[in-house]
């Protein structure tokens, strides 16, 4: 659709970016901290472990003060549940409490609106020797934490996401270092898609107890959303496409907002005698969860083709936004249309404005833009940072936001990956995503200083301006 005339974005528009506990607090066994699976984890050889990260715990009032400059409007973080919680349940870390405290005060200081993620890649240790999301208990440990988060922290924080890409937690969760599988597991498929609906079990329950005891509070979930794309308009492709985006997308929303398992998945569970088992209660607590807003990471669109053979071998994926396939249902295809960021990763912008004209007429609520970003080996000089690649990557996907909000879509804020620079899951330090470089490398600690990137001094011109200033 051609428009004569663009939108403005709303007043109240959510300009500012996003972090998580783990890849920037650093200070990972400080303070009563105790360890997630990502402290326990095998890191690749060469990347930079958690230990330090940008050292967030220790700079966080450098930060947010940085961030003011840029003029956030919001700041999306997320918790570590080991900071609260050491063992996952019991004893409650007040030092965790403090420092959480003195984060969100220090948002509000400048004005700044705290939307914090409950869980972002982050089980305790503690509770994945118990099972993690295998364990039914799964579902009690994540409403109790949500309830010392919502009791602690609710007087403040307005916004909550609850699961950071929880598809990604199923469909590559060995992938991200979350997946744990008990042994003697001879159904892979049906273990994860067990775990998977503790999850959303989880969530939907923490929706509830959100409400009930934070009525002024909004709640949604935040899942990985890659639109499908047929490779080709040849039928079989079509239906690979739908297969595709019912397995990787809407599975996970239509059970968050609509209270119900995506048909289509269903299917293929059955197909793979993997549907999981409902424990008692669990339908209702699916159908009594309302989220507020979606929350939704975009970084690309996917492409699939058919996969005709039930034996066909497919590649494994490489990371969460490559398309491996599903025998028998889809197999992933390389779009010729699309560039790629030096790790490989589609350039879709006008993808994001297809995601999110889709998720508005699927779901019919707001959506609040809590991941978007290019990775780049970005070079200091001079105590400066070029990163023009960056802010055309911003802009063009801005635009598009812009053009969907024309189209009717209602957006409550565009928060891109990310505030800062932080370690990435897969590639370390070296793969920088932030309006802010710190100084360190996977080889070594650095000096730990901020610098402003050029992306920075840009950004916060979009900002002032409520996105009329998009030039560079």
């Amino acid at each position: 659709m051609l428009h004569k005339k663009l939108k403005p974005f709303p007043k109240d528009f959510f300009w500012g970016a996003s972090t998580s506990a783990y890849q920037v607090e650093g200070a990972n066994l400080e303070d009563g901290k105790g360890p997630s699976c990502q402290d326990v984890k095998e890191l690749p050889p060469g990347t930079a472990d958690l230990k330090t990260c940008a050292d967030h715990y220790h700079h966080y009032k450098e930060d947010i003060a940085l961030m003011a400059e840029m003029g956030f409007k919001s700041y999306r973080f997320s918790i570590a549940w080991t900071r609260i919680l050491p063992n996952g349940t019991g004893e409650i870390n007040p030092q965790g409490i403090e420092f959480y405290n003195n984060l969100i005060n220090e948002c509000l200081k400048y004005n700044i609106t705290p939307i914090v993620t409950m869980f972002h890649f982050d089980m305790p240790d503690a509770l994945d020797q118990r099972g993690s999301w295998s364990n039914r208990d799964s579902i009690e440990w994540f409403e109790n934490y949500a309830k010392v988060l919502f009791a602690n922290f609710g007087d403040r924080v307005k916004y909550w996401l609850t699961i950071n890409e929880q598809n990604m937690l199923t469909l590559v969760g060995s992938v991200i270092g979350t997946l744990r599988v008990p042994e003697g597991t001879k159904n892979l498929t049906k273990e994860i898609y067990q775990q998977n609906h503790h999850q959303l079990v989880a969530q939907a329950k923490a929706m509830v107890l959100c409400h009930k005891m934070l009525p002024d509070a909004k709640i949604g979930p935040a899942p990985n959303i890659a639109f499908v794309y047929p490779a080709s308009c040849k039928p079989e492709d079509i239906l690979a496409a739908e297969n595709y985006n019912a397995i990787r997308n809407w599975l996970y929303l239509d059970a968050a907002v609509k209270g119900r398992y995506n048909n289509l998945v269903w299917a293929y569970l059955e197909e793979n005698d993997a549907c999981p088992v409902f424990g008692e209660g669990d339908e209702e607590a699916l159908q009594n969860a309302h989220p507020d807003f979606i929350g939704f990471n975009y970084y690309t669109t996917s492409t699939a083709e058919a996969s005709n053979d039930w034996n066909e071998e497919l590649e494994p994926n490489a990371d969460q936004q490559t398309a491996r396939g599903e025998a028998g249902f889809y197999k992933g295809f390389k779009n010729p249309n699309l560039m790629q960021t030096e790790f490989g990763w589609e350039i879709d912008p006008i993808g994001f404005r297809v995601t999110i004209r889709e998720l508005y007429d699927r779901y019919h609520l707001p959506l609040l833009v809590t991941e978007n970003g290019l990775g780049a080996y970005d070079k200091l000089e001079d105590g400066k940072i070029h990163d023009n690649y960056r802010i055309k990557y911003l802009y063009e996907h801005i635009k598009q936001i812009q053009l969907a909000i024309t189209d009717g879509a209602e957006m409550l804020g565009y928060n891109p990956w990310s505030a800062i620079d932080l370690v990435s899951t897969h590639e370390g330090i070296r793969k920088r995503y932030g309006f802010i470089y710190v100084d360190t490398t996977d080889e070594k600690v650095g000096s730990l200083e901020r610098y402003r990137k050029d992306s920075f001094f840009w950004y916060k011109k979009v900002i002032a301006s409520n996105g009329e200033d998009l030039s560079f």
